[in-house]
C-alpha cells in the first residue's frame, strides 16, 4: 500500500469531547429554568451567544464560559449571583485541565496506521488549550507533526496541504465534523473518512457535500484498519 498523509481531528473523533460541553449546559439549564424560561428559550440565546462570541474569540472553553456567563447575565438581570458566576468558572477550570476520555480502539489504531503512513493532528482551537489536551492524552506520540488552527476551511487545507507537501491523491482527512472536517477538506481536494458521532455539536452539523476527492464513512475509528 502506498503510504499516504492522514490528517486526524482530535476533538469526539480521538477523544469524547462535545458530551462534557453538553452536560455543563444541561447543569446550566436546570439552574436557569427556575428563573423562569422554558429550556428550549435558554438554548437559543445560549447558542446566539456562542456564535457570537466564537467570531470574536475562537473556539475552546474560555469563549464557553464567557457564553455561559453572559447568558446567565442577560437572562437573571437583576437577580443574578455572584456564586453562579463563580459557579461557571470553576466548572470551566474543571473541563480545561481535565484528561480526555480516549475513545475505544484509538491508541492501537493510531499505532498501526503510524508504522504505515504520515499522521498529522489537525484540530482547531486557542492553541494553549489544544496543545493542554493533546499532551495530557498522549496521543502526541503518534504524529508527525501536530496542527493547531483558528478555523477549518478550505483555505486552511489549502494552506497545509502546501506547507506539508501533500499530494492529495495520497491525502486523507479523517473527523466526525461535517462542517469542519468533511465538506471543507472535500473542496480542497482532499479525500475524507467521516466517522459521526452521536455526540457532535450541533453547530458542526450541515449536508455532507462532494469533491473531487473521496468520501469514505466508517462507523468507528478502529475500522480504519480495514482501509489503510
Amino acid at each position: 500500500m502506498a503510504r499516504k498523509t492522514i490528517l486526524i481531528d482530535a476533538d469526539d473523533t480521538l477523544w469524547e469531547n462535545n458530551v462534557h460541553f453538553q452536560q455543563m449546559i444541561e447543569h446550566f439549564i436546570e439552574r436557569i429554568e427556575p428563573l423562569g424560561y422554558a429550556r428550549e428559550y435558554i438554548r437559543h440565546i445560549l447558542n446566539e451567544t456562542e456564535l457570537r462570541n466564537i467570531r470574536q474569540h475562537g473556539y475552546g472553553v474560555s469563549c464557553f464560559r464567557r457564553s455561559l456567563e453572559e447568558t446567565y447575565s442577560k437572562l437573571a438581570g437583576s437577580v443574578a449571583s455572584r456564586q453562579m458566576l463563580q459557579e461557571i468558572a470553576e466548572l470551566g477550570a474543571e473541563m480545561e485541565s481535565a484528561t480526555p476520555k480516549i475513545m475505544d480502539g484509538v491508541p492501537e489504531t493510531l499505532a498501526y496506521l503510524a508504522s504505515r503512513h504520515r499522521l498529522i493532528l489537525l484540530t482547531k482551537g486557542q492553541p494553549a488549550e489544544q496543545a493542554g489536551k493533546v499532551e495530557r492524552s498522549g496521543l502526541q506520540v503518534y504524529f508527525d507533526a501536530i496542527e493547531i488552527v483558528a478555523e477549518k476551511n478550505p483555505e486552511e487545507y489549502s494552506r497545509i496541504v502546501d506547507h506539508f507537501h501533500i499530494v492529495k491523491s495520497h491525502g486523507w482527512m479523517v473527523g466526525n465534523s461535517p462542517r469542519s472536517d468533511v465538506n471543507p477538506a472535500l473542496r480542497a481536494g482532499l479525500n475524507v473518512v467521516f466517522i459521526p458521532h452521536a455526540g457532535t455539536w450541533e453547530l458542526e452539523h450541515t449536508e455532507l457535500e462532494s469533491g473531487t476527492g473521496r468520501l469514505l464513512i466508517i462507523s468507528s475509528f478502529r475500522d480504519l484498519r480495514r482501509h489503510f
